[in-house]
């Protein structure tokens, strides 16, 4: 019986020192896994499009305006991350004041077809899940970037386009709006110019370059890209599309690694410009492929992206991005880009042309 209790009390003395070895090894792991999170880093970046926006182009009201706006709403974004909201929702509200805004081609200020009707497309991603929803040429939508939400959030899709995508918003409960919403003065002169040059080399495509307001309302696709305290990215973008365009045309906007692309892993990426070339490169997507695979930084992927391969192929515009550690890049290869940044220090840039 002496035995036996010497037994166990040796056994039990070297289970107690084995004990604080596990558990000081699990808090080493576990330091470790929270040094490699963002640790409450959080940033947002947007974009109003982008083109030849030459500053003898721009009335000193029309830049404060365009500048107003732009901080208006990268606040309301940085706003919600800053108070623990999610990437997804600092996206969707933060597009939703550039698309109520006649100033930009996107919601309210969407440009014409040929038919002279607005077809709207807007896109969304998850970079958590790498979940996504889009929709294309919607006519009655208020806020195409929430339909794109309802779309990846309770549909089994990933774009819904037309009458089918105007069904689901209204079965989603989202407002609608009579098509004359969308009709605004300076659009529809922008039409008309293209029309009453038919032959202009420009102008079957709606790309001419010899008015400011016809090239502008090319570009002037909005977007965001968001990192919340989780560490989660979210990327969206909207656009009206492209003056004079025919056949339910539709761009890179809705195209999910063309338009838009997130990845916790990498970087949350909004487009503007060209989609054709756009839709091409896959441009939002490779520029986190870029990163995934080469191992490169955000800023070495946009510049290798956009500044050589879209430029390459003919196609012009730019990306605003940010990685899972909170670095933002604002990319483009045109005269002007319209773009604002907010870090988690509450530091606010915002921009039109490109620096000298």
């Amino acid at each position: 019986m002496k035995r036996i209790l010497i037994f166990l009390s040796f056994a039990l003395f070297f289970a107690c020192k084995e004990q604080p070895k596990e558990t000081a090894e699990t808090a080493v792991d576990n330091t470790t896994e929270e040094l490699q999170k963002p640790a409450n880093t959080f940033g947002i970046v947007i974009h109003g499009g982008a083109g030849t926006i030459l500053k003898e182009n721009m009335t000193p009201e029309k830049e404060a305006a365009y500048k107003s706006k732009l901080e208006e709403a990268i606040k309301v974004g940085h706003t919600i991350l800053k108070n623990g909201g999610t990437s997804l929702e600092a996206v969707e509200k933060t597009i939703n004041v550039l698309e109520d805004s006649p100033l930009f081609n996107a919601g309210k200020g969407a440009v014409f077809t040929n038919e002279g009707t607005n077809e709207l497309d807007a896109s969304i991603m998850d970079g958590s899940n790498l979940n996504a929803g889009a929709v294309a040429g919607v006519k009655t939508v208020k806020n195409p970037i929430n339909l794109a939400r309802e779309v990846m959030l309770n549909s089994p899709h990933v774009m819904l386009s037309g009458k089918g995508a105007a069904q689901f918003a209204t079965e989603r409960g989202l407002e609608i709006v009579d098509p004359k919403y969308f009709h605004t003065e300076n659009r529809m002169k922008a039409l008309q110019k293209v029309k009453k040059a038919p032959d202009h080399p420009d102008a079957k495509s709606a790309t001419s370059f010899y008015d400011p307001i016809i090239k502008d309302s090319k570009f002037g696709t909005v977007g965001c890209a968001a990192l919340d305290k989780n560490g989660n990215l979210a990327a969206g973008t909207s656009t009206g599309g492209m003056t004079n365009k025919k056949w339910n045309r539709i761009g890179d906007s809705p195209i999910i690694g063309a338009g838009t692309y997130a990845n916790n892993a990498t970087c949350a990426v909004s487009s503007t410009g060209w989609g054709e070339y756009f839709i091409r490169g896959m441009v939002a997507y490779d520029i986190s492929a870029m990163m995934e695979y080469k191992g490169i930084s955000l800023k070495e992927a946009t510049a290798e992206v956009i500044q050589k391969k879209l430029t390459a192929l003919g196609g012009t515009g730019g990306i605003v991005a940010i990685d899972h550690q909170g670095n933002v890049s604002m990319e483009f290869n045109t005269a002007g880009m319209y773009r604002a940044t907010m870090n988690a220090d509450g530091e606010l840039k915002v921009g039109i042309y490109k620096a000298p």
